[in-house]
């Protein structure tokens, strides 16, 4: 961030300069103080300018063709004249070295693509940090005036949540299955969904690929019925990312909820109540951060949790005498 101001970064930002946009990322992915306080003013500058994009997450298991689906979807909408955004949240990513980190070489052709910008995410294990990072990097693609944002987790368990708490749309991408697999899928995951994609529809797995989205069809009608939904929604779909199929079914019926949702006002209140949910959890990193970083209160701290640990407190009152601690 050498000799770059915010200041400096939000105009060539608003133009959609895609260095300025990289540098930023930078900026946002920092734990310094300096440049967190930095990207909280770059932040405030490019919120002033009201531009949104579609928020997509997009979430499946490993071998269900994640980065062939990104690359062949994000080409087909970089072909109707879209910009698109790939982000990526993955709180495994330095243990594992996998994800987006291995996908973007997989994908050449959209990382080519002028239209389209592909970011990794931090290689960090705090999924909390990696959440804040991949929020922030929404909100600067939007100000970049990117039409369309996936945000891809290839994390497992809390990551889902984490996602579906930044983005306008949930698609989980599915493989072929039988009903045992259909059973091994959390449940939680599925009342998560807007829309099921079950991928390598194509060739000798096509009549097994119908029959899981027939399934899939069956359970989300069993599902309870959501306030947030038209009629017909959720739903299960089959693509074929291999041979471009069903794609740009998927994209009509993905702008069809998110245009029904903006009509009815719900896009906008699950957005407020996203950035409701945010600022919360931006307090209550930082009192964790303060309780962490702090050397007095972390002495406090280490010295009751002694007491408690020796029998001598019980845990609710020494919890209770630390926080009138950090009242004072």
């Amino acid at each position: 961030m050498t000799n770059r101001t915010p200041a400096d970064l939000a105009p060539r930002i608003f133009d959609g300069d895609r260095r300025a946009l990289a540098r930023a990322i930078t900026l946002v992915e920092s734990g310094r103080a300096d440049h967190r306080a930095q990207a909280g003013e770059l932040l405030e500058v490019l919120a002033q300018s009201g531009r949104q994009a579609l928020r997509i997450g997009l979430s499946g298991t490993p071998g269900v063709g994640k980065s062939t689906f990104i690359e062949a979807f994000g080409l087909m909408l970089t072909g109707q004249g879209l910009k698109v955004a790939v982000l990526a949240v993955d709180p495994s990513s330095s243990r594992s070295g996998g994800s987006i980190l291995g996908d973007k070489t997989r994908m050449e052709r959209l990382s080519r693509d002028p239209n389209a910008f592909i970011r990794p995410s931090p290689s960090q294990t705090h999924l909390g940090g990696v959440a804040r990072r991949t929020r922030e990097a929404v909100s600067l693609c939007e100000a970049a005036n990117f039409d369309v944002v996936l945000i891809e987790t290839v994390g497992v368990g809390q990551s889902e949540t984490l996602v579906a708490e930044m983005v306008d749309l949930f698609v989980l991408l599915m493989a072929p299955a039988g009903g045992d697999e259909l059973q091994g899928v959390k449940r939680g995951i599925m009342e998560m969904a807007d829309l099921i994609l079950v991928n390598k529809a194509d060739g000798d797995l096509k009549p097994a690929a119908m029959r899981t989205v027939s399934d899939y069809s069956g359970a989300l009608h069993l599902l309870r019925k959501r306030p947030q939904d038209p009629p017909g929604f959720p739903k299960a779909l089959p693509v074929s990312a291999l041979e471009d199929e069903g794609l740009a079914k998927a994209w009509e019926e993905m702008t069809t909820l998110a245009d029904w949702r903006r009509e009815n006002g719900y896009l906008e209140r699950r957005r407020a109540e996203q950035a409701r949910h945010w600022f919360e959890a931006e307090v209550r990193e930082g009192l964790l951060a303060r309780l962490r970083d702090d050397p007095t209160i972390r002495a406090q701290m280490e010295a009751l949790g002694a007491t408690v640990a020796a029998g001598e407190s019980a845990p609710s009152a020494a919890a209770a005498k630390m926080l009138d601690l950090l009242r004072h």
